[in-house]
């Protein structure tokens, strides 16, 4: 008999709603402690310790040892991608009407170190229709304007310039579009966090548009952030 891949191992950790709210918690892409991870999914240190050495065991985690102290990140963009196609699948099974999430996360969040939400649809809808990239599938072509943007914006465009490519997330849970993901969508969120256009929470993979950020995609990508 063929044996298959352990997709109901995975399924099984995932679905678990203490391991579920762990990854949830991780999925901005930033390395968390225990202690904040079990207060996320409102549990225990010990419990949610043992939840960690599982989904550790199974590769959806990692742990990064700082001296004394550990922190737990999620494995890959893969994982990051499993948990955002999932909410979009369970949000289509709701059983009531009304959305439980947080409209701030609807408004503007985090994916695995990139932007997401009703703005992270507004930044990758605005490039496309300003020829700055070119998508097509699951793949975002940077194009000359692109790359011009991009300077602009003080990144280091040189990785760019060699490989004017990158990955978009299909479809995003809470609006149902694409929006940019992979390096580029890395390096726009990084380099907006220090313009000071968007301002992370602490507590929350919700992000803030400050005054200053308004106006910079208003008058860099022609988004009305009042609107979203």
């Amino acid at each position: 008999m063929v044996e298959s891949p352990p997709i109901s191992d995975v399924a099984r950790l995932v679905g678990d709603p203490t391991r579920a709210n762990i990854l949830l918690a991780l999925g901005d892409g930033r390395a968390l402690p225990a202690g904040e991870l079990a207060a996320s999914a409102g549990v225990t240190a010990q419990t949610a310790s043992e939840h960690l050495g599982a989904m550790k065991k199974a590769g959806l985690i990692v742990c990064i040892h700082q001296g004394r102290h550990r922190y737990y990140r999620i494995a890959s963009p893969q994982v990051a991608d499993m948990l955002e196609t999932l909410m979009v699948v369970a949000s289509g099974h709701a059983r009531t009407p009304c959305s439980p999430v947080d409209p701030a996360l609807q408004r503007a969040r985090t994916c695995y170190k990139h932007l997401a939400g009703r703005l992270g649809v507004a930044l990758c809808d605005a490039m496309r229709a300003a020829n700055q990239v070119d998508i097509e599938a699951d793949t975002a072509h940077i194009t000359e304007q692109g790359l011009a943007l991009l300077d602009d914006l003080g990144l280091d465009t040189g990785r760019f310039h060699k490989r004017p490519y990158s990955r978009v997330c299909l479809v995003d849970w809470s609006e149902r579009r694409e929006h940019l993901a992979g390096p580029l969508g890395h390096a726009l969120h990084k380099r907006l966090l220090e313009l000071g256009w968007v301002r992370s929470h602490l507590d929350s993979r919700a992000i803030s548009v400050t005054k200053v950020g308004r106006k910079g995609f208003q008058s860099t990508f022609g988004i009305d952030v009042t609107s979203l």
